[in-house]
């Protein structure tokens, strides 16, 4: 390779590039560019390329010895973690950068230095070019800014440099940055390979008197409204959570909906030499209002520009000096489809300690464990919330472990509240004083809705009460129970017979998706959880119905080893039994964990989600022969259409029963999506094609003796109550608060029909969506 082969590929001006040039300049370096050759006002810049970060690795011999430490990584270990990748970035800093890629560069920033103004003079310009200038050094990796994963704040940035030496010296930096243990682990949290490339961004400097971030559509809440957060000084005080930030919002049309003026206290500023320094503001600056109605307005407009010009919600980061505006960065908003609805936020009911800003959506509870340093991160446990002065792209490894975050500083646009969004942990921050207020080891409640932290756990306190039941009735009453941190409370309905446990919650508590398990070789620790948990369930019950693992694409993307391509439809995708069948494995562990909780003297019933063939059902048998677990009582979820069709084939096959499940079944029948709000209002379980399903299987049940049930939400609902027990079901599984209320419901109804006469052509069916006095026929 020689230097006239390789020059053009080592620096790239904006000019050059556009927003499809990612693999030449990374995701940062081609969205400047893009926005640039938009005549948006970007501080002029050049990009050294990743042919020059390859070239760099290629020339020191480094590929192999990188490639060698990264398959050594322990991603779960913090530690190790820290000491792999520092020994990655030494390799890189400690190298030499190739002298005709050094003459590139600094060529290039000779160029840069002499463009002050783009109507100088030549002899202006020649009198200018030996005055180095102050440059920003931003890193821009292959995997950075993309619609789907943001990698905010994972590699570093480098401001107010300053010749030659020190010039060269931050791009090694920034090369190497590609190796914190943040990046590295972000990269493997979020399924890429380690094998990416850097890009780094050389821009001039922008003496910022004011910096932001900008969202063209609000982060967090199903809302279109624009949120601004600004500060006096350098925008990394905002982005790193140093500095508690101004908020507007302002509506499309340009209207300033609220604002709220924070107390910003300080601003980071530069010095004289150019270094970046800590400025304490006075009482009147710390509290005014940053940006002025105009710059929040044209500010806006930007905003708006961008998103019509990508397509999509953007996240923009600016700068202000004197009274030019200039954009500084722009992304996909990688949240946007996982935004709340805010009409469906309830308040929690308790006593509140503190209050700060709704940074990340979710409620999580937890002990409270208070970062002060990095060293601080190692005590983190799975489910502590972790408290911290600010917010702090460094955290994203101890994050993964925590229920919630809490800061003392920092805005909605901090790196870490973005990547607490894309994590899906619940964040307040901004509170002012929580690692002051909030001790060591106490339990507390985080609602990233509201922005409001609460004493203890009030999600459990504020449940209803929990009765036992009193009522005798032929109708069993069980009880639904997911996870063994519920099972005790659950258990004071004093049911001995859990209807309906579903292993996802186990699985999302254990922090892995069943295909880490398969990746890793590790299928025996797989089906140690499952028996773990179902154990701890069991010890308060004596017969459980337990159904194989469900697992939606769409649900459970958070999870350790996920699948990361996404399906088109996650409903009717790869979940349930067919994903069992196809990944045997899986349902082999989950069988033989249950086996072994029979063996301690449990009554253990095997329920099939998704049952849409025999063939299901008959597979299943075969694992279960195949461990030695034959005579488990074995059932079908009826839970599709599908199921309905073929119930007479399933019980000449041979089941001991079946459950309906009528969440899916609804959805399935009536094609309405129940999570859609434009058609929650005709989602019905009382729908007479519901109605005529659900009296099918049980009179074909009936025939062939095959217990029945119903552990859809459905059955803490009277008048679906009254219709199953009119057509004599044989239990009904509920949640444990409802279990007194419905098993009285159900001795009445019960007690109503022994003052009958008993005659069978009595009984109330549905047809034709009117209340008729005899059986006819279905299907």
């Amino acid at each position: 390779m020689n230097k006239k082969e390789v020059a053009d590929d080592f620096i790239r001006w904006f000019s050059e590039l556009n927003k499809n040039s990612v693999s030449i300049v990374g995701g940062k370096g081609a969205n400047l560019a893009e926005i640039y050759n938009l005549k948006i006002s970007v501080p002029k810049g050049f990009v050294v390329t990743t042919s020059a970060y390859d070239y760099l690795i290629k020339n020191a011999n480094l590929k192999q010895k990188i490639n060698e430490l990264l398959e050594k990584i322990d991603y779960n270990d913090v530690k190790k973690l820290d000491e792999t990748t520092k020994q990655i970035r030494d390799l890189i800093v400690n190298s030499e950068i190739p002298e005709d890629m050094q003459e590139e560069i600094i060529e290039a920033y000779e160029n840069l230095s002499s463009e002050t103004s783009d109507r100088q003079t030549a002899h202006e310009i020649l009198k200018k070019k030996s005055e180095e200038i102050l440059v920003a050094v931003r890193s821009s990796a292959t995997t950075e800014d993309l619609e789907d994963a943001s990698f905010a704040g994972q590699q570093e940035t480098f401001l107010n440099i300053k010749g030659n030496s020190d010039l060269l010296e931050s791009i090694k930096k920034a090369f190497a940055s590609l190796f914190t243990s943040r990046a590295t682990y972000y990269r493997n949290k979020k399924g890429f390979s380690q094998d990416t490339k850097l890009a780094v961004i050389v821009q001039k400097m922008i003496d910022s008197e004011k910096s932001g971030v900008i969202f063209s559509k609000d982060p967090s809440y199903k809302n279109d409204n624009i949120l601004i957060e600004a500060v006096f000084g350098l925008g990394v005080g905002i982005v790193s959570g140093k500095i508690t930030p101004d908020k507007y919002v302002v509506s499309r049309d340009l209207e300033i909906l609220d604002k709220k003026v924070t107390d910003k206290k300080i601003a980071l500023t530069r010095d004289s030499e150019g270094g970046e320094k800590e400025t304490r503001l006075t009482d009147e600056k710390s509290k005014s209002q940053v940006l002025k109605e105009n710059e929040i307005k044209k500010l806006s407009e930007i905003a708006l520009k961008l998103e019509e010009h990508y397509k999509k919600a953007q996240d923009i980061e600016f700068a202000i000096e004197g009274n030019e505006i200039y954009i500084v960065q722009t992304r996909a908003i990688t949240t946007i489809g996982e935004r709340t609805d805010i009409e469906n936020i309830k308040e929690l009911e308790g006593e509140i300690i503190l209050t700060g800003l709704a940074a990340s959506p979710g409620i999580g509870f937890g002990k409270t464990k208070i970062v002060r340093s990095q060293k601080d991160l190692e005590k983190i446990n799975q489910g502590d919330v972790l408290i911290t002065k600010m917010t702090d792209p460094d955290m994203v490894v101890a994050m993964q472990k925590a229920s919630a975050i809490v800061t003392d500083e920092g805005g909605i646009t901090s790196h870490a509240s973005i990547v607490s969004r894309e994590m899906g942990i619940p964040a307040v921050v901004g509170t002012g004083e929580a690692t002051i207020k909030i001790k060591e080891n106490e339990i507390i409640t985080v609602n990233g809705f509201t922005g409001k932290i609460y004493k203890g756990k009030v999600s459990e306190a504020i449940k209803k009460e929990i009765l036992p039941i009193t009522a005798h009735t032929k109708t069993k009453i069980k009880v639904i129970v997911d996870l063994p941190s519920v099972a005790e409370r659950a258990s004071k309905a004093k049911s001995r017979e859990v209807g309906l446990l579903r292993l996802e919650g186990i699985i999302a508590e254990s922090g892995k998706h069943p295909n880490y398990f398969i990746e890793q070789n590790k299928i025996q620790d797989y089906e140690e959880i499952i028996f773990k948990g179902v154990e701890e369930i069991s010890k308060h019950f004596d017969n459980l119905w337990i159904r194989t693992s469900d697992i939606r694409s769409d649900e459970f993307q958070n999870l350790e080893g996920a699948p990361k391509e996404i399906e088109a439809n996650p409903m009717l995708g790869m979940h349930g039994i067919r994903y069992s069948i196809k990944n045997p494995e899986i349902l082999k562990a989950e069988l033989k964990a249950l086996k072994k909780v029979s063996e301690e003297g449990k009554k253990i019933g095997v329920m099939l989600p998704q049952i849409i063939s025999v063939q299901e059902l008959k597979k299943a048998k075969e694992f279960l022969k195949e461990i030695g677990f034959p005579d488990a009582k074995i059932g079908v979820m009826i839970e599709t259409p599908a199921s309905v069709q073929i119930i007479r084939d399933l019980c000449e096959e041979g089941i001991d029963f079946i459950s309906f499940g009528t969440n899916d079944l609804t959805q399935y029948t009536l094609a309405i999506d129940r999570g859609n709000e434009q058609v929650q209002g005709i989602y019905d379980e009382m729908n007479p094609a519901i109605l005529r399903q659900l009296e099918y299987v049980l009179r074909i049940a009936k025939r062939n003796r095959v217990e029945t049930s119903i552990c859809g939400q459905a059955a803490n609902k009277k008048e679906m109550v009254k219709f199953l027990v009119e057509r004599e079901i044989d239990s009904i599984s509920v949640n444990p608060d409802a279990a007194k209320e419905i098993s009285d419901y159900v001795f009445e109804l019960e007690s109503g029909k022994k003052n009958q006469n008993g005659n069978e052509n009595n009984k109330i069916i549905i047809e034709d969506g009117q209340e008729k006095k005899k059986i006819s026929g279905i299907f």
